[in-house]
């Protein structure tokens, strides 16, 4: 391996470009290669920044994510140094960063890989839900069908943390009815959407209350979301008599 070839996962903004930090932006301006989602939606963020892009932008996404990776992995081993960026958010989470820094590792473990912190939703959404926030899970996108999809809710409906999970548009109504059938219509919960953009709006309000909202907002709503679901609540203990009548 040539020396200096790393592999930085940059976070960029969820929405207000003032969030790119300074070392985002030197990171971006130096780095020899910049691998991102959609390179339209990064060369908007590189615009604003005043960050040249020229020929370094390399496209990553779910149709290329394999050999991209293993691409990039090789530019880093021979001495590159290259910043990868999401649509919006922490790298890593919920997209191909993840796919990245495995290629990089399984090609060579002493490769370097680091990371510029910054936004991410799931954070932003469950610190504004007021749910409690000490321990948490973290869904990512649920299965669309099938018995994956149900084996999630059911561990959902079960989970004694707080839930977080994206979810788009035009899905947001049939996840949010999903999670009434399996944690009940009066379970506390959030939907944030915009973060940190002009119109940000977190609803707080029960499951059933923001499904019915979902459900009923024309024109529906845009822009992914996250939805942030309160723990189930601990079963209450059994009492002598209730414990008899099960042994017997």
């Amino acid at each position: 391996m040539v020396d200096g070839g790393r592999l930085v996962l940059v976070a960029t903004p969820i929405g207000n470009l003032g969030d790119l930090s300074a070392r985002g932006i030197e990171t971006l301006r130096t780095a020899d290669v910049i691998a991102c989602e959609d390179t339209r939606r990064t060369r908007v963020l590189l615009s604003a920044a005043e960050i040249p892009g020229g020929g370094r932008l390399r496209a990553v996404h779910e149709h290329n994510e394999a050999a991209a990776a293993a691409r990039i992995a090789r530019e880093v081993a021979d001495g590159r140094v290259v910043a990868y960026v999401s649509d919006a958010g922490m790298p890593g989470i919920s997209d191909p960063g993840a796919r990245l820094v495995r290629a990089c590792i399984e090609l060579d473990a002493d490769l370097a890989v680091t990371t510029v912190p910054g936004p991410t939703a799931l954070a932003a959404a469950l610190v504004l839900s007021g749910l409690p926030a000490d321990r948490f899970v973290f869904e990512g996108f649920l299965p669309r069908r099938g018995s994956q999809r149900r084996a999630r809710l059911a561990a959902i409906g079960a989970e004694p943390r707080t839930v977080v999970l994206y979810e788009s548009p035009r899905r947001l109504a049939a996840t949010l009815g999903s999670l009434v059938g399996v944690c009940g219509p009066d379970r506390p919960a959030a939907v944030a959407r915009e973060l940190t953009k002009l119109h940000e709006e977190v609803l707080r309000a029960p499951l059933g209350a923001c499904e019915i909202f979902a459900s009923a907002a024309l024109p529906p709503p845009r822009g992914e979301h996250v939805i942030v679901v309160g723990g189930a609540p601990a079963a209450d203990e059994a009492t002598d008599g209730e414990i008899e009548v099960a042994v017997v």
